[in-house]
């Protein structure tokens, strides 16, 4: 069934559009608009905050971007806010667009008469929630992939727009397919939109949303405890927790009473020496941790108070207890 704020035609280079994101991930799909002639007329960003050592107040990636192209620019502390719900009506968009951004109440997401769309580093039902990317491949999956979809009451649940796999490799971690899907979702961003002023594209509601009982992954976010390492877990399990983790926040371990951050490992499945979590070195070319069922060899690792290094230079560096 079509809905029929899609069905009546327009071409997308007139609909006033408004973009709602604030990371780096977003500015792609942004950039994407822009190219392809969207008319962009206003951004919405989160408010610039004080970081660095000299914790000065710094601008949002998407921010930096929308002030090159002279778009204007929105930073409501509140979103509920009379002053930023009027000025948004103001603009009397046709369409937002939703991408990283935060939960938007329902009268900011309600409010143009195209509704909201979202891009989605999943492919939905499939892992709702903050961090996608990174469940995704904490539990092993081979494949992900982008969703736009328009918003509605409960988070990540609304109408299924478009939809687009993206393999994950064997060596991937949340950085590379984080950067492929950015590029990927500002592609399928911009068929959306021309989908949508064509009145061609279908709303399809999510499976579970239609009484289908299937199986769903979660995504929520990620806390300390869960990017700490538990070895009495399998290698794979562990492997795969660096990977989803890895560059940012990091899985963690304790070694020799100081957290230990790895960012890259290889496995080795064997029946290892050692109970899990143990430490085996040659303190020269190789550092590996025990799992139940075998190895990590730790090859990217960054001590706590000191620089992420390569393994290599780590051990060139680092004196081992005797015990070790």
């Amino acid at each position: 069934m079509k809905s029929n704020q899609t069905t009546q035609k327009k071409d997308y280079h007139d609909l006033r559009i408004i973009f709602m994101g604030t990371p780096e991930f977003a500015v792609a799909s942004l950039s994407a608009l822009v190219l392809a002639g969207c008319n962009v007329v206003a951004v919405v960003t989160a408010p610039d905050k004080p970081a660095g050592r000299g914790m000065q107040l710094q601008e949002s990636a998407v921010k930096k971007y929308a002030k090159s192209k002279d778009i204007p620019v929105l930073q409501p502390e509140k979103l509920r806010s009379p002053e930023f719900i009027d000025n948004l009506r103001q603009l009397k968009a046709d369409l937002q667009i939703v991408v990283a951004f935060r939960m938007l109440p329902e009268v900011v997401w309600n409010m143009p008469p195209m509704g909201t769309v979202n891009v989605h580093g999943s492919l939905l039902p499939q892992y709702r929630g903050a961090a996608p990317i990174n469940w995704a491949i904490i539990n092993g999956e081979k494949m992900t992939g982008i969703t736009t979809f328009k918003l509605q009451h409960e988070i990540d649940t609304g109408n299924i727009l478009l939809q687009e796999k993206l393999a994950i490799n064997e060596d991937d971690n949340a950085g590379t397919v984080h950067d492929r899907m950015k590029e990927l979702g500002a592609q399928l961003l911009v068929e959306t939109v021309i989908g949508l002023a064509g009145g061609e594209l279908e709303e399809k509601p999510q499976p579970d949303q239609t009484g289908e009982n299937i199986s769903l992954h979660h995504a929520p976010r990620i806390f300390t405890e869960t990017c700490r390492i538990n070895w009495k877990q399998s290698i794979e399990y562990c492997h795969n927790l660096i990977r989803g983790l890895s560059p940012y926040p990091g899985a963690f371990t304790e070694m020799e009473g100081k957290t230990l951050k790895i960012f890259a490992a290889t496995k080795e499945f064997t029946h290892p020496l050692g109970l899990p979590g143990s430490i085996e070195t040659d303190r020269k070319s190789y550092l590996k941790f025990a799992g139940t069922d075998g190895y990590l060899h730790l090859t990217d690792i960054q001590m706590q108070g000191k620089k992420r290094l390569p393994i290599d230079d780590f051990l060139r560096g680092y004196r081992f207890a005797d015990n070790v």
